[in-house]
């Protein structure tokens, strides 16, 4: 049995069964935060359990590293639109210990693009119009300095409201322990 078809025999099951209840909420965050971090599978549940959030209390944007690159990209237009439509107004940025995107090679990731039938001709397109696939692939040397690069982002953006907090963590995913990089609080003052 494909995935697909667990994934739609499993949902038939949970609809029938009314198992959604206990999930019904409205779009508003209780808790009036977003969360951008990885997606890392090991955050999945760890994560939400870790911050005590339960389901309603948060919008969760998750991405490659937690890592916000661009001020006018779709994370920060996802951050913004919780803010000014959804109720938020708090952010946190929350990137984890042993992340995939730690250390990683654009060139060893477009290699495998080519491994997957990515055609050369596709790469050379792309490089030749003016897309810098180094700079769209790259990840993160230093977990601190990618988290305070992404809350800058957030908390210097014109369109952020007045007096938003922007904190900025790190999870461990072994034990959901967290530190603390930017207090959000502080750059208020």
């Amino acid at each position: 049995m494909s995935n697909l078809e667990k994934i739609l025999n499993h949902n038939k099951a949970f609809v029938e069964n009314k198992e959604y209840e206990q999930y019904l909420t409205d779009k508003f965050p209780n808790r009036k935060i977003v969360v951008v971090t990885c997606m890392d599978t090991r955050l999945v549940e760890l994560l939400p359990k870790a911050l005590n959030l339960k389901n309603g209390d948060a919008k969760v944007i998750k991405n490659a590293g937690a890592i916000i690159t661009q001020p006018f990209g779709n994370i920060m237009r996802s951050v913004l639109v919780a803010l000014y439509e959804l109720g938020a107004d708090e952010v946190f940025i929350i990137a984890h210990h042993g992340c995939g995107m730690t250390g990683i090679d654009p060139e060893t990731v477009v290699g495998h693009m080519l491994e997957r039938g990515i055609p050369d001709q596709t790469i050379n397109t792309l490089r030749n119009s003016g897309v810098d696939l180094n700079r769209w692939l790259t990840g993160f040397d230093n977990l601190q300095d990618s988290v305070e690069k992404s809350v800058s982002i957030v908390r210097n953006h014109p369109l952020l409201p007045p007096n938003t907090p922007v904190h900025g963590l790190a999870i461990h995913p072994e034990t959901g322990a967290l530190d603390l990089i930017v207090d959000g609080y502080q750059h208020l003052k």
